[in-house]
């Protein structure tokens, strides 16, 4: 490996030469030099494109094309960054991101060119990447050559959106340095080789596969192939076919690719490793006896403000240990929350107290969001990058996440945090995929409700409920939603939002355990219209916030 990189322009000129495969994309294989020379004349032409005092933004419409990591190599020879744009969204939504992130080029293609028709996008140019007057813009620039020299580790890179459960997404920065930077600490971290093939099947327009998985790749000199959107069925066979040995995956990436039919040669494969976050400790486990590949989990937050490493010896089911500054605050006093304490079984028993916001006191990369100076003062308060997501340590100083802030539950005065629910719901047998979320109680506070996707048997799920040894009394659902599939993001997360937004008023089969009955029967619209008539509006915790805690 050449000698460390300070932006990614320099590791993008450094694979000028470099003959080997080293981008795969459906039927067409590109060199390193062909990657390196695919940027330059990209850079060029972007060069010519921008308008002078422009913001040097380039949207990018795009499914996981060759074009993609093209138009990264471009913008950071250029010294310019790139918007990945969320194709999942639509009109004036759509129109607002492209807008608020200013771009006066927008690279796309024919496919997405629907969901620009009638879009107020003033002073935005289009680039159509399989349009035949995109290559004939392109072909006077065949010849140029990679120059990183006009590149500093300052210069924005990145603009990414954050998905959140509230508001219009934010843009989050991360700058060449920044991105550099990661890309080389996880080719320490996991040994990422010259030799390597990562598999890109996650979508570009988002951080993860961006920051995971591309730019590892790219610092090692390792190769990277482009699956042009995520299939669960296509997966391996993917990985057979590029030898692969690399991946990332986000969401519920993890329990599609187990739902798929399991055939005796699964474990002949090459790939050493998965990175990613929210597969669980069941699926992962689980990933690991099919495949023979150990998934590793970590935790980052999206805008970079924190970040926990797996280690040997970490407990199942916790992160990593808490490294320099990182402490579990209440938000509410912002006083350090208590130890965890588990009984014999693992179960915590003491998470109304234990539970907190993750809160990073030492230095953390966080390089702000693009002109949203509110969403910046809410993650930095005090000095401290304050994350959103809950966790809890236990007395060796190891981590466990328990959800967002906006996932804890309150039933009967008492905190629930709605991962620790899903972590138990998930060993259920006929479950693919499981959300755990809270709905308005008639009375006060919350009620636990679990949308389920896969088979449900009520008597059968009530038996397993009776069965867990770390189910506390208060976590069963009150009431279980059951789909057909999960509803996710384009990222693969589950669409939090919309099923709290819908509760039980929704159009799926619901079964509920009525108070002080101990066996779920389906939901009647007497039901609803009788003693749940009054559960309306957001949930509890919603509408009133975290409540401080008595020391």
């Amino acid at each position: 490996m050449e000698s460390r990189m300070r932006t990614v322009a320099e590791l993008v000129a450094a694979r000028w030469g470099d003959h080997r495969p080293g981008l795969w994309c459906e039927e067409r294989v590109l060199t390193h030099h062909e990657v390196a020379a695919g940027a330059a004349a990209r850079a060029a032409l972007l060069a010519d494109l921008l308008p002078p005092g422009a913001v040097p933004h380039i949207g990018v419409l795009l499914d996981n094309t060759e074009e993609f990591p093209l138009w990264l190599g471009a913008a950071a020879l250029a010294g310019a960054a790139v918007a990945g744009i969320n194709p999942t969204r639509r009109g004036a939504e759509l129109a607002r991101d492209i807008r608020h992130v200013e771009c006066p080029v927008l690279v796309t293609e024919r496919a997405h060119l629907p969901l620009l028709a009638g879009l107020d996008l003033p002073g935005v140019r289009v680039l159509v990447t399989d349009d035949d007057a995109y290559a004939a813009l392109l072909a006077p620039y065949a010849d140029a050559v990679p120059d990183p020299a006009r590149a500093a580790p300052t210069d924005r890179m990145l603009l990414y959106f954050t998905s959140g459960s509230t508001g219009a997404p934010k843009a989050a920065l991360c700058s060449q340095g920044r991105l550099a930077a990661a890309g080389y600490a996880l080719t320490a971290q996991f040994g990422v080789r010259a030799g390597d093939v990562h598999y890109v099947c996650m979508p570009m327009f988002h951080g993860n596969a961006v920051i995971a998985d591309w730019a590892p790749a790219l610092a090692a000199g390792a190769g990277v192939a482009l699956r042009r959107r995520f299939s669960a069925s296509g997966f391996l066979a993917d990985v057979r076919r590029y030898e692969a040995t690399y991946f990332t995956y986000v969401g519920r990436a993890i329990q599609y690719i187990l739902a798929t039919e399991a055939r005796p040669g699964d474990r002949d494969n090459p790939l050493r490793m998965g990175f990613g976050t929210e597969a669980g400790a069941v699926d992962a486990a689980a990933f690991e006896r099919r495949f023979g590949v150990r998934l590793v989990e970590g935790y980052g937050s999206s805008e970079g403000g924190a970040a926990i490493q797996w280690a040997p010896g970490t407990p199942v089911g916790a992160v990593g240990p808490a490294g320099p500054g990182l402490v579990v605050l209440d938000p509410g006093t912002g006083l350090e929350c208590p130890v965890a304490v588990f009984d014999g079984a693992g179960q915590l028993r003491n998470g109304d107290e234990a539970i907190g916001e993750l809160v990073n006191q030492g230095r953390n990369p966080f390089e702000g969001y693009w002109r949203n100076p509110a969403a910046e003062a809410e993650r930095r308060r005090g000095g401290a990058y304050w994350t959103g997501d809950l966790f809890y340590r236990d007395a060796e100083g190891y981590l466990y996440f328990a959800g967002r802030t906006d996932d804890r539950i309150r039933v009967d005065g008492e905190n629930l945090a709605a991962a620790m629910i899903e972590n138990i719901l998930a060993r259920y047998e006929g479950a693919v995929a499981v959300a755990v979320y809270g709905v308005p109680d008639p009375v006060t506070g919350d009620q636990v409700m679990a949308t389920l996707a896969g088979r449900f048997d009520p008597v059968a799920f009530a038996a397993f409920l009776r069965a867990q040894p770390d189910l506390g009394t208060k976590m069963a659902p009150r009431f279980v939603r059951v789909v057909e599939r999960m509803p996710v993001t384009a990222t693969n997360k589950i669409e939090r939002a919309r099923l709290r937004r819908e509760g039980f008023r929704c159009a799926d089969p619901v079964w509920w355990r009525p108070p002080g009955e101990g066996t779920y029967r389906r939901l009647t619209r007497e039901d609803v219209e009788g003693p749940l008539a009054s559960a309306k509006g957001p949930s509890s915790v919603r509408r009133q916030g975290l409540e401080p805690r008595t020391r």
